[in-house]
């Protein structure tokens, strides 16, 4: 018999991990068009009257799964005979493919586990074990079984009601797919920030590697992610209140779209999957560029311009009527004030932290450099969310058809860099003024914890060394100096807290729960006979190159304290003869 060598095990073991990775991404492609399909053939079989037979309800709902990632569609079958695209991608239904594409890559790349001995909390150093796949295997592999159904999808939708685009399968539909493996192995390996590619410039790779650098930018990052949330839920704020000032125009697109009950519960679920794209149509609305409305006309804060081409929907009973702009269409602008104050709260809580001395609050140079990295995120992330929130839904005056991603990102980026910047050096002198005002901690500088009686007395006026001083805490000391009705006590003579030098200590024994002193226990350690036993010891377990313990000097030095403690003695008894 043959013994396999370990080599030939390691390789046919990461062989079949990097198999069942490419199997793992075909399986959640399939999910999600599973899924899908599943829903969309529900809708066909409950409709009374369907447009087609059960093969063009298969290829509808492929061409919907590939809508989700990003893909342009093309309905040939239209009333003037030319094809009309549609462009425009429900959010709600990216959320699917996403997640499984990011769960899979995380499954497939999760056989790597971290160091032995590595730091908790810190970024530890992964490696992989002898039979899993690299992650860049992991991610390769994911992502090369999730396209293979996207092609196969592409293909079984062809001759279908909504034929897929090829041109934008490679861009973007592979470029979401490899975006959300590579996020799926980023999270199997513990989020770490760095190191920097082999390639990049080397300024580059020293700034990664500087914890200072890392911290900021993480910083940024949280505070253009408040910034960017605010903004969308300030935008569907906006959407809501206009479909409620609107609902006789909502509810009559909605009951003239479908006169069943099959076909409202498809427009009310296609409403939902376009939700996202309003709140996106809402903030680039108080951002200022608003959103086209075909060719020809623009809704922006100022009022409406041109003739829109608006098809009926519900969703679109929000738009503002046309002419200039009242005082409730400029409330809009509220919208981006309130996402660069968010931006500004989020770098000024990181800035001048609460919980750390006042030395370790940054400098109004770092403050403004992390709100505008901040600013710079957020402008990034609307000008990505925007582009694909809106886009053509047919030919002519449909050709152009919601928000302007080349102009939203920047608006976004301006607002929140002219509110962001003043607002978090505000936001920074106010946390770290003088206290006695003011409400943030005063971490003491000592290492230990704070006396508890110490910490008693403090909780009468309401300040308390190590916690949040509280906002009332001046009103509560006066009037602890003052009587219950409210008026000064009489005057008399000072108390020893109100005076400005220091009262004397109680003495101890006066003190509650005071226990004496005690000395400690005598014990041999330091004896003559101890100690020469532990150099013995010492000295055979060194294999003799220790010396001999010097009892005899030890002998002399006790013979001369003697005798000059005998010298220095006045009234010692006289020396016989």
């Amino acid at each position: 018999m043959t013994q396999r060598s370990p080599q030939v095990t390691v390789r046919r073991n990461r062989t079949l991990a990097l198999a069942s990775a490419l199997v793992k991404g075909v399986v959640a492609a399939g999910l999600g068009l599973g899924s899908l399909t599943v829903l969309v053939m529900v809708v066909w079989i409950s409709s009374p009257y369907p447009d087609s037979g059960p093969g063009g309800a298969l290829r509808a709902a492929a061409g919907v799964w590939l809508l989700a990632h990003g893909a342009g569609l093309v309905r040939p079958d239209t009333l003037s005979g030319v094809p009309a695209p549609v462009g425009m991608v429900p959010l709600l239904l990216v959320l699917g493919p996403v997640w499984l594409a990011h769960r899979a890559a995380r499954d497939a790349a999760e056989s790597q586990e971290p160091q032995e001995g590595a730091r908790v909390g810190a970024r530890a150093e992964w490696r992989e074990r002898p039979g899993g796949p690299s992650r860049v295997g992991a991610f390769c592999a994911v992502t090369a079984g999730y396209l293979l159904v996207v092609a196969g999808a592409a293909a079984y939708a062809r001759g279908g009601p909504l034929q897929a685009d090829p041109d934008t399968l490679a861009f973007p539909v592979a470029l979401v797919v490899a975006g959300a493996a590579a996020a799926g192995v980023w999270t199997a390996a513990g989020r770490p920030f760095g190191p920097a590619p082999s390639w990049s410039p080397l300024a580059v790779q020293e700034a990664v590697a500087r914890t200072l650098f890392r911290q900021r930018t993480e910083a940024a990052s949280r505070s253009a992610a408040a910034g960017l949330t605010v903004l969308l839920g300030g935008g569907a704020l906006l959407v809501a209140v206009a479909l409620g000032r609107n609902a006789g125009a909502a509810q009559d697109a909605f009951l003239g779209l479908a006169g069943d009950w099959t076909g409202r519960i498809a427009v009310l679920l296609l409403a939902a999957a376009l939700a996202p794209n309003a709140a996106l149509w809402g903030a680039a609305y108080g951002l200022g560029p608003g959103f086209s409305l075909g060719t020809g006309a623009t809704a922006t804060p100022l009022g409406l311009d041109g003739t829109p081409a608006l098809p009926r929907f519900p969703l679109l009973a929000a738009v503002p009527d046309q002419g200039p702009g009242a005082l409730p269409n400029w409330a809009a602008l509220a919208v981006p004030m309130a996402a660069a104050l968010a931006v500004a709260w989020f770098t000024a809580r990181r800035a001048a932290p609460a919980d750390a001395p006042r030395a370790r609050a940054w400098s109004p140079r770092e403050t403004v450099l992390v709100t505008l990295l901040a600013a710079l995120g957020c402008g990034a992330g609307t000008a990505l969310l925007t582009a694909v929130a809106g886009g053509p839904i047919g030919t002519g005056a449909l050709s152009v058809f919601g928000p302007v991603w080349w102009l939203t990102g920047p608006a976004a980026l301006v607002w929140t860099a002219a509110i962001g910047v003043p607002a978090a050096l505000l936001l920074r002198l106010w946390r770290l003024r003088t206290p006695g005002w003011a409400w943030r901690r005063d971490v003491p500088e000592a290492d230990g914890p704070p006396e508890p009686e110490a910490e008693e007395e403090a909780e009468e006026v309401g300040v308390v060394p190590g916690r949040t001083r509280q906002w009332w805490a001046p009103w509560h000391a006066r009037r602890a100096t003052a009587g219950e009705d409210g008026e000064a006590e009489p005057a008399g003579p000072a108390s020893p807290a109100a005076s400005s030098v220091p009262a004397p200590d109680p003495a101890p024994e006066a003190t509650p729960g005071f226990e004496p002193y005690d000395f400690l226990p005598t014990d041999p350690w330091h004896g003559k006979e101890n100690r020469e036993a532990r150099w013995a010891s010492l000295k055979q377990g060194s294999g003799g190159l220790m010396a001999d313990f010097p009892a005899d000097r030890t002998a002399n030095r006790t013979a001369g304290r003697a005798d000059r403690a005998e010298s220095a003695d006045p009234g010692g008894p006289a020396s016989t003869p």
